[in-house]
């Protein structure tokens, strides 16, 4: 189901009705009924508002609580004098907020991603598969939308994963060459591997050559070899294990593999590649294993398949927002 506001009655339509929904003054209802009686063209439009407000009332509260705390997080990290206070917006002006925003901005509106990004030396959009190289000719493969920071002077190569993740193909100067991700961090000298963001910690996979893993500044380093993969959560490493590295790197080369995935995970990597959002909010659904290998550049062809095995439902709000339940 795809409801895109296409016309100004309509998106006067969600703003009425987002008014309405928030305690609206007697001169506010007797404005709006003017409204209404001024065109049937409104009725219409009032009417497919509401479909639209009742489909995407959960999705747009769950957007909202996440863009104002990654807002709050972006004016801190501008570390100005008079610090402005993002409330958390609850209630209808949450739902009003993120749909009209939505409208206006599209995928322009992410404080998350402006919050990633600040700072950040290198950046690559939704879809965007980057390469560079920096100083030191090391090549950095960014992953679609994700954001690192680089700085070589202390002594050693110091790279920041700030969202997403990257893949490195380190030239040797002797020097150490460190990536930073969430409380760990991958330390090396010469080699081909990828740094991945997690929820609360980060994933290393080793294409080839040594890579030190760290999961905290305290923990303890581990070794990992060409064709291993260590994971860890909150300071802490998981199990190391064997894994089909050119098969997990195949992002590279736009596809993304999985062998009984979870549908969340799989659903998380395509939203990278889609220019808006992708919110799973079937949890049962989520859990449930996928297989298979699938073009990255095609996030809506890949749900498609995906729906017609699983049987999941999937809304797309605004030409913004695809709801997966």
């Amino acid at each position: 189901m795809n409801l895109t506001p296409t016309s100004d009655q309509e998106k006067a339509a969600l703003a009425w009705l987002s008014l309405l929904h928030d305690q609206p003054s007697s001169g506010d209802q007797a404005t709006f009924s003017r409204w209404l009686r001024a065109d049937p063209a409104h009725v219409e439009a009032y009417a497919q508002a509401q479909v639209l407000w009742e489909l995407s009332e959960v999705p747009a509260r769950q957007l909202a609580n996440e863009e104002a705390q990654a807002l709050q997080g972006y004016l801190d990290a501008m570390n100005r004098s008079k610090r402005s206070r993002v409330a958390r917006w609850s209630g209808a002006l949450a739902i009003a907020a993120c749909l009209l925003l939505m409208i206006s901005m599209g995928a322009g509106w992410q404080p998350s991603r402006w919050v990633d990004d600040f700072g950040a030396d290198y950046v690559s959009a939704p879809g965007e598969v980057k390469t560079v190289t920096l100083a030191d000719n090391t090549q950095v493969t960014l992953d679609a939308d994700s954001a690192i920071a680089v700085d070589f002077t202390h002594g050693e190569r110091h790279i920041q994963l700030r969202r997403g993740a990257g893949f490195f193909s380190v030239s040797h100067t002797g020097e150490p060459f460190v990536v930073e991700a969430g409380s760990g961090e991958a330390r090396v000298l010469g080699t081909q591997f990828e740094v991945r963001l997690q929820p609360a910690g980060a994933q290393v996979t080793v294409l080839t050559g040594r890579v030190g893993v760290t999961a905290s500044k305290q923990g303890r380093q581990q070794v990992l070899t060409a064709g291993q993969q260590i994971a860890y959560a909150d300071g802490i490493a998981q199990p190391l294990h064997a894994v089909d590295s050119a098969s997990r790197l195949a992002w590279r080369d736009g596809w993304l593999n999985y062998y009984k995935a979870p549908l969340a995970d799989v659903v998380e990597d395509l939203g990278r590649y889609y220019p808006g959002r992708i919110l799973l909010l079937n949890e049962a659904m989520g859990a449930k294993r996928v297989s298979g290998s699938f073009p990255s550049k095609d996030p809506q062809a890949v749900l498609n398949a995906l729906q017609a095995v699983l049987g999941f439902e999937q809304h797309n709000l605004l030409g913004r927002v695809i709801v997966v339940r």
